[in-house]
């Protein structure tokens, strides 16, 4: 134990010579203090601690640091440095992937930026000379030996303007001098500080240039009065089937009694369906279709209008021909609609004319025009008023004509933009309007005054409407990608329950229709697409992508569980099952 103690002791020591002497033998005297920690304490009797130092000594290298490094915060160095210390990284090894503008000293994302006493009144001047003349002092220049290559910018301009700045005035103005006024005592002459400038003239007459430009302006306004009252485009009609008739002598406006579904009855479906599959596609359209309408009662034809200035009236059901192309158009038809009977529909061009056909023959029976745009237009659906229609038009009204006479009878002028839709609700013996200032209006047929008008601050345009089979609501396709919901009877308040969503329609009237049962409400919209809503939910339930451009116009068969025809901007009308 003895010698164990010892060699520790010996370790422990700081010379050089007890570690080179021999180890203790166990004959040697050993310190009692050395070993006072292994003995059992006593009482009355203090030991002291030896202190034991056990790290061995390392032999320290020369200091790694060869340069010395300068703190970047620094302002001013003392001595002499090297370059190589002045520009060392703060902190380790030089990256050798920097590019050279990488490397370049910045303290602000775009460089360098090193603070200059300007005086602030200084600055602005130059800064507002430069924005007025496009000239300014060369900060970097000293300011008491200025010439012209102590000039920044339109230094032409400065040596013309000899460098004035904005504050400094060039050549005075003279102020224009008045015709004395007389005596104020004189009420007759005397003009006070109404009076005339000395150099005033009376009569401002344009320049030759400003009087030649006056002249083409006039001229031009001149020509575009002569191409609004162009004569309307001649009508003519096109039979695509064989015989217009059968061996019966009944032409294609007579119901079919062969398709598997009675069209003459006025029951509606019990359920209906979502449709899944396409059926057939009608083309013949050379560009994007408009509007389709669905022959009344019965749904067994198709009348559709297209930007192509052409009406065609199609199948839907059997062999689903184009059976008659109407022209009489010069520019795009925008609206369309048949009578209670279906014999004959009005058709809306943005040739400004309204033109009334036969369905059958395709004859033009007349035309009507009041010079401006009709938007939309609409049959009075009651059987005693057969002869009369309304139109929505580019000029803030609805106006109503009367075809037997073929004069305008009656003008609805309230709104503050153009007019995109009519409805007729509460058994046609009221109509709703929507227009381009964003507001709805319930109108009483026949009395130019609007009975209600709403209009909310959060309220968008709602370019089309459609009013529910059963009658009782409006569904407003709004510019805010949704449909809303109106009661179209007494109150017409909108139903905050029922709001559709889902869609993208801003900028397009896509038109909304309904199932016959009321289940499920139907819009295409921007992206083409065919979107299928649950009334009581108001939950999309299905997405079908129609068309390649706009699915401007979505209508359900009123007697078919899932049928479904859709038309886009792509000039193709589809039917979906």
């Amino acid at each position: 134990m003895a010698t164990v103690v010892g060699c520790l002791v010996a370790y422990g020591s700081d010379s050089e010579s007890e570690n080179e002497s021999e180890p203790n033998t166990s004959s040697e005297k050993v310190d009692p203090d050395a070993v006072s920690h292994l003995q059992p304490l006593t009482s009355g009797r203090k030991t002291s601690l030896s202190v034991l130092n056990s790290a061995p000594e390392v032999a320290v290298k020369e200091d790694v640091e060869t340069g010395t490094h300068i703190d970047p915060s620094l302002k001013e160095v003392l001595y002499n440095p090297t370059y190589e210390t002045m520009f060392a990284p703060e902190f380790g090894p030089v990256n050798p992937f920097k590019t050279q503008q990488m490397a370049a000293p910045r303290n602000m994302l775009s460089g360098y930026a090193e603070p200059a006493h300007v005086n602030d009144f200084m600055f602005e001047q130059q800064r507002r000379t430069f924005s007025t003349f496009g000239y300014a002092l060369d900060p970097s220049v000293d300011s008491s030996q200025v010439s012209s290559s102590s000039y920044i910018g339109a230094v032409e301009e400065a040596e013309k303007k000899k460098g004035l700045t904005v504050f400094e005035s060039g050549l005075k103005k003279e102020k224009r001098k008045r015709v004395k006024g007389g005596d104020a005592s004189e009420i007759d002459s005397f003009l006070g500080p109404w009076a005339k400038y000395q150099d005033e003239k009376d009569v401002a007459k344009p320049s030759e240039e400003e009087q030649k430009e006056l002249d083409e302006i006039t001229a031009k306004r001149q020509k575009r009065g002569k191409n609004e009252e162009e004569a309307p485009a001649e009508e003519k009609t096109i039979l695509h089937v064989k015989d217009a008739y059968d061996y019966q002598g009944r032409s294609y406006l007579h119901v079919p009694q062969d398709v598997g579904i009675n069209l003459r009855s006025a029951e509606i479906p019990d359920k209906c369906y979502l449709p899944k599959k396409q059926l057939h596609v009608w083309t013949g359209h050379t560009k994007g279709v408009s509007a389709i309408r669905l022959f009344p009662g019965s749904g067994h034809l198709l009348l559709s209008c297209s930007m192509d200035c052409k009406i065609k009236l199609w199948e839907v059901y059997s062999d689903r021909r184009c059976l008659r192309t109407f022209i009489g158009h010069s520019k795009a038809v925008r609206d369309i609609c048949f009578n209670n009977t279906g014999t004959q529909f009005l058709s809306a061009g943005y040739d400004r004319y309204l033109k009334l056909w036969d369905s059958e023959t395709g004859q033009c029976i007349s035309r009507f025009t009041n010079r401006k745009v009709p938007y939309c237009v609409k049959f009075n659906p009651d059987e005693d008023k057969q002869n009369l229609f309304v139109a929505g038009m580019s000029d803030k009204k609805i106006v109503q004509w009367d075809i037997r006479s073929g004069e305008v009878v009656q003008e609805y002028d309230r709104h503050l933009g153009a007019v995109n839709t009519i409805t007729f609700v509460d058994e046609n013996r009221r109509f709703v309007s929507t227009s381009d200032d964003k507001s709805l209006r319930v109108w009483e047929w026949d009395i130019p005054v609007d009975f209600k008008y709403i209009a909310e601050p959060s309220m968008h345009s709602m370019p089309a409407v459609t009013l529910s089979p059963n009658g009782k609501w409006l569904a407003c396709q709004s510019m805010d990608n949704q449909i809303l919901i109106f009661g179209a009877q007494n109150r017409f308040r909108l139903n905050k329950k029922k709001v559709f969503k889902g869609h993208m329609v801003a900028g397009y009237a896509c038109q909304v229709d309904f199932s016959p049962d009321m289940s499920y409400v139907v819009s295409g919209d921007a992206d083409g697409k065919l979107n299928i809503w649950d009334w009581k939910t108001t939950k999309l339930y299905h997405r079908i992508k129609a068309h390649d451009k706009v699915c401007i116009s979505a209508l359900w068969h009123p007697h078919e569980t899932s049928k479904v025809i859709t038309c886009g901007w792509d000039g193709q009308i589809k039917l979906w099952d």
